[in-house]
């Protein structure tokens, strides 16, 4: 609940004119929240609606870490002073959504700021993007959102009506096919799983710096999130159908994979990499055992980190040539050899090499689905190697050989910059170290 309190009181922030007194605050709650960890297998309560246990506990950190991270990747507002104060005003509403939505131990609770947690992501999308097709991108997003979302409104009023509470706790499995493709597709949309996955890559090519940190990081995991919290409602049906969620999202997987290798702008070809590595993660929940479980939250929080990165270091050499173009940013190594160094830890963690958490998670999931049925290890395998041409393409054609003629200035890299990029790479590379963590609330 302090945490909580202290997101509130940290909202007359936003009228304070100092850029790193706004950025130190709220990484100092992200350090104070962390200090919450319990070891256990508990749900640490909070109040009679919202608690917490290992898989909350880490995706609030996450959120809360995501979003300091947001901030400092925007000085150029600040010094600007495009809307300051009105940005730092999303970033806490979203902050204080997401606190609630994955701290929610009651479904209605949860439904509700799942929905809210659209609003400061429509308007940072809308408001700050950088092409006139962002009201399109804002359309899309909405849109998909909303219209899956009220299946899901008439399926927990069902379940009222069948447990007589909507907690977490008081839900037991139900056979019902109906209930299964209601509740479950808000989540399939936000993760979001193959053919309809079309407003991710909209929204980020249109969203500013910030957007695409959030809808990489964290927005995608809420559907994750979901899908863990609600799978123990439909074991039975899930012994039927979810085969099919598991080939569509690994068919899916190997397509995007092939349509990232075609990619000629490097926001997409994150954009799309993220669809590829949510679908593996999708099909590690879709199996319905331990690994999967813990491979699906390893992953998603190791995508969080790295893709948010990725989508940094696009961003560094946006701001720079004025291009997202993969063929105008080639040579940068020429010009800036110790980003390339980031670039390169960058892009090997997307291709799960070690020591990253991307590795851990593509195992465990590789592991899971794998054992679920052996006929899906030649996709797995195609996943796996795609994942790494496609990161490898990045890299090689972003740094290496020479450099656009067209560009005649170009400004260093500052100290906040590779301070941004330290605090994605280094989570997630010493996480892996104390892992098992993750395991402790199954």
């Amino acid at each position: 609940m302090m945490n909580l309190m202290g997101l509130v009181f940290l909202i007359p922030l936003i009228f304070m004119k100092n850029f790193w007194l706004v950025l130190m605050a709220l990484f100092f709650m992200s350090f104070m929240f962390m200090m919450k960890l319990s070891f256990g297998a508990v749900i640490c309560s909070i109040s009679y609606y919202l608690g917490m246990d290992l898989l909350s506990f880490s995706l609030i950190l996450l959120s809360f870490w995501i979003c300091s991270l947001m901030v400092l990747a925007s000085e150029g507002l600040f010094k600007m002073n495009y809307y300051w104060d009105l940005f730092l005003f999303m970033i806490m509403a979203l902050m204080i959504s997401l606190f609630l939505t994955f701290g929610s131990l009651n479904m209605f609770v949860f439904y509700l700021f799942f929905e809210i947690s659209l609003v400061p992501t429509l308007f940072l999308i809308i408001g700050w993007g950088y092409q006139p097709e962002r009201i399109t991108a804002g359309v899309y997003l909405l849109f998909y959102t909303l219209l899956v979302s009220l299946p899901m409104m008439v399926a927990l009023f069902y379940l009222w009506e069948y447990f007589s509470t909507l907690d977490f706790f008081f839900f037991l499995p139900i056979d019902n096919m109906v209930l299964y493709i209601c509740m479950n597709m808000v989540f399939f949309v936000k993760i979001p799983m193959f053919f309809i996955h079309l407003w991710l890559p909209k929204a980020h090519v249109e969203a500013p710096i910030s957007g695409s940190m959030i809808l990489a990081g964290v927005m995608l995991k809420l559907g994750g999130y979901g899908l863990l919290r609600v799978m123990k409602l439909f074991l039975e049906v899930g012994l039927k159908v979810n085969i099919f969620i598991v080939v569509i999202s690994l068919i899916g997987g190997m397509v995007i994979s092939l349509m990232c290798v075609r990619q000629s702008d490097m926001k997409m070809l994150i954009a799309y990499s993220s669809v590829s590595h949510m679908g593996l993660a999708l099909s590690g929940v879709m199996t319905m055992n331990l690994w999967g479980f813990w491979g699906a939250l390893v992953l998603m929080l190791a995508h969080g980190l790295c893709s948010s990165g990725l989508f940094c270091l696009a961003n560094l050499s946006y701001e720079r040539t004025h291009s997202r173009s993969i063929y105008l940013n080639k040579g940068l190594m020429n010009i800036m050899p110790s980003l390339a160094l980031w670039w390169f830890l960058l892009c090997s963690s997307n291709m799960a090499a070690p020591p990253s958490l991307n590795l851990l998670g593509e195992m465990l999931l590789i592991n899971s689905v794998s054992l679920y049925s052996k006929y899906t290890m030649m996709s797995l395998f195609f996943l796996v190697f795609y994942s790494a041409a496609y990161s490898l393409f990045l890299y090689s054609y972003t740094q290496h050989g020479s450099v656009y003629s067209g560009i005649y200035s170009f400004y260093q890299i500052n100290i906040r910059e590779y301070l941004l990029l330290f605090l994605h790479w280094v989570p997630l590379n010493l996480l892996i170290l104390k892992s098992e963590l993750l395991a402790l609330w199954i």
